[in-house]
């Protein structure tokens, strides 16, 4: 082989080697997202967007879902391991069913449990009953899933810059989570990633998303499962201060200096058997504790305990787990001028921000110092 056609196989080879982890990303461009999961629904109605069809495939039949028409809403329970879908005084029978635009494509649909809520998703929904309970999945693109989520999970008034180094670390964990539920890749609240109904275009939260697109954070050449909470205390934890195991990133703790010089301070008071679960499972503990008595029970893992006759008193600071990027120190190193390169850097030491490669912004792999 030739010196130079040898030098060209190693190049290929290297790239190939190189990109492998993200190109294996370009697969993760759409999420199936379970939602309502929260109802245990065993009732839903579906409806299309003002002006705009629906097409409901159900064991080789169709229906045509249009405001206004006849059948312009479908009433959807399960029926024994399948489906009992009614609409204009037809029923169908189905074991499954999809639900798309008139020529398959993602389009607004509006999904409600009666009498307890109803949400419009962008996407294609997929449908199936399990143990008389309905699974509702929207298969979703991964941009309108972190515009979704970044409205969600921020305040209004947070600055565009903190907004987007929200959008990325909502995209890091699409891409690199998943895993947590058998019957689609992420559900639709904090268990995952907090998502409601699609950002509208003009929205902060779709420009934030916009301008980050397909941008990733990376550790070693894989993107990571990125964190956020809400204020961490004064400085950002690692999972094992926390309790919970390490994964491929260590999340490096990192000084806050907002919530240093000013940290939100709370005081509980806690049975003795609550305060052991804290003090022996951490993170864990605190969640468990949440689920049984509310989730502000114990507001961070970030506090000092004292005994009180059969209670324990609890002085901390900080809210949440207190793992990657700090929300409040994020909004208060943007509104001093920092871009959300730098609010990454700062909550992320030791990774690179790189870009998907099927983003159509742009982005290549270059490092969050590279950024414009």
């Amino acid at each position: 082989m030739k010196p130079v056609r040898r030098l060209c196989l190693l190049l290929l080879i290297f790239c190939l080697w190189a990109g492998a982890p993200l190109v294996a990303q370009t697969r993760a461009q759409t999420l199936r997202i379970g939602v309502l999961g929260i109802f245990h629904p065993r009732q839903l109605t579906l409806a299309a967007d003002p002006n705009e069809e629906l097409l409901v495939a159900a064991s080789g039949q169709q229906i045509f879902l249009r405001s206004g028409s006849p059948c312009g809403l479908l009433h959807i329970r399960p029926l024994g391991s399948g489906l009992l879908l009614s609409c204009g005084g037809k029923e169908i029978r189905a074991t499954e069913m999809r639900v798309s635009g008139r020529n398959q494509q993602s389009t607004g649909i509006v999904l409600a449990v009666p009498g307890k809520i109803k949400r419009r998703y962008q996407g294609v929904l997929e449908l199936e009953a399990k143990g008389n309970e309905l699974i509702p999945v929207v298969i979703m693109e991964l941009e309108t899933a972190v515009a979704s989520v970044v409205q969600a999970e921020t305040i209004p008034g947070t600055p565009l810059e903190a907004l987007k180094a929200q959008a990325v670390v909502d995209r890091s964990y699409f891409v690199a989570g998943g895993g947590r539920h058998k019957d689609f890749d992420f559900c639709d609240l904090t268990h995952c990633q907090f998502l409601r109904e699609p950002a509208a275009a003009d929205s902060p939260a779709a420009l934030a998303a916009a301008a980050t697109e397909g941008l990733v954070l990376t550790y070693e050449g894989k993107p990571i499962v990125a964190m956020f909470t809400r204020s961490c205390g004064g400085h950002t934890r690692t999972p094992r201060e926390v309790g919970l195991p390490e994964g491929s990133y260590p999340f490096f703790s990192a000084l806050c200096d907002s919530c240093y010089k000013d940290p939100f301070r709370w005081t509980r008071k806690v049975s003795r058997e609550d305060a052991a679960l804290l003090i022996l499972r951490g993170e864990n503990g605190r969640l468990a504790i949440g689920r049984r008595l509310g989730w502000n029970t114990v507001p961070s893992n970030n506090f000092a305990s004292r005994k009180e006759g059969d209670e324990v008193v609890l002085e901390g600071v900080g809210q949440g787990h207190g793992l990657g990027l700090c929300q409040r120190g994020a909004r208060d190193m943007a509104e001093h001028g920092s871009n959300f390169q730098a609010i990454l850097e700062h909550y992320f030491p030791n990774t690179r921000l790189q870009g998907l490669p099927s983003a159509v912004r742009g982005h290549s792999s270059r490092s969050a110092k590279d950024q414009p």
